[in-house]
């Protein structure tokens, strides 16, 4: 843990502390701004700039669920490696977007395997192809379909897929014996979510992607989600999922009553709020709507 997450973690608090004490804190903690902190059963994650990362520490070597950008997996990889010895056995990417996959580069030559699901693959090499990026890529070298089990580590590490849903390539990653699951942009918690049709998401097919988690994992499954409004709101249960579940459904049927009201995209584009959705915040919402309008008009036409 770092001296910022000791901080904030301890029962002293800022509140105790002296005023030029605290402004030296307060300066550190700015230049040292990712937190790193130990969930379960030797799996912990990592937050500073983008999708959250999730990790699992063995004995022997050490597993990575995604990796942000390349600045702030560097900071993982310096934090890890001051236990000697453990070298990474695996990288796994939830999905392809860059704020998930561009630090994969800096474990390029420290990590025996990147793996993740096919479809993540593909959209990973169009997306790096389109911004002439392919030079900035660590690909996976082991890709995987509805679902796969890596077996060389002290826990086996288990992966699902269920379909399109925040794009066509989301994939769970479960440590079994942790019962942890970082389920990665498959939950915004209480953040407004992107769906990224361009890379074939659906928000009809989140709503049962969602529906099915609630059904495979039992009442103790700890989540990691990729992102949420509070920052340290970045793990979750199945209570989580459900408010997940509930806001795309009511995002859903809005936009759905509004095409029939006759509203046009720009006019319901302009919504601010979602009828029944009293707890997402943050900027955004016109992705979704955007999203839901595109995905419900090519069922009508």
């Amino acid at each position: 843990m770092n001296r910022r997450s000791f901080v904030k973690n301890s029962s002293l608090g800022l509140g105790a502390i002296p005023l030029l004490r605290k402004d030296w804190l307060m300066k550190f903690m700015q230049d040292n701004p990712y937190k790193m902190r130990m969930l379960r059963n030797d799996v912990g994650i990592f937050t500073e700039k983008g999708g959250t990362i999730g990790y699992y520490l063995s004995r022997k070597n050490i597993a990575i669920v995604d990796a942000e950008f390349p600045e702030q997996s560097k900071h993982l990889i310096d934090a890890l490696q001051k236990d000697p010895g453990k070298p990474f056995e695996i990288l796994i990417n939830t999905h392809h977007h860059g704020d998930h996959t561009s630090g994969n580069i800096s474990f390029k030559g420290i990590v025996t395997h990147v793996a993740a699901h096919s479809n993540s693959l593909i959209n990973q090499q169009r997306v790096a192809k389109e911004q002439n990026k392919e030079d900035q890529q660590l690909y996976p070298d082991l890709t995987y379909g509805d679902s796969w089990e890596y077996r060389k580590l002290k826990e086996n590490i288990k992966t699902h897929y269920y379909g399109p849903a925040h794009t066509n390539g989301d994939s769970i990653i479960h440590f079994p014996h942790a019962n942890i699951a970082h389920v990665g942009d498959l939950v915004f918690n209480r953040r407004w979510a992107f769906v990224d049709r361009a890379a074939g998401a659906s928000v009809k097919n989140w709503i049962v992607v969602l529906d099915k988690l609630q059904q495979v994992f039992d009442k103790d499954t700890l989540f990691i989600f990729g992102h949420a409004f509070d920052p340290d709101k970045v793990t979750g249960y199945k209570d989580d999922l459900k408010a997940m579940q509930d806001y795309l459904s009511r995002l859903l049927d809005f936009v759905g009553k509004q095409i029939k009201a006759g509203k046009t995209r720009e006019e319901i584009l302009k919504a601010t709020a979602i009828p029944g959705v009293s707890d997402w915040q943050g900027d955004g919402i016109e992705h979704g709507l955007q999203a839901a309008y595109e995905e419900l008009i090519e069922g009508i036409i």
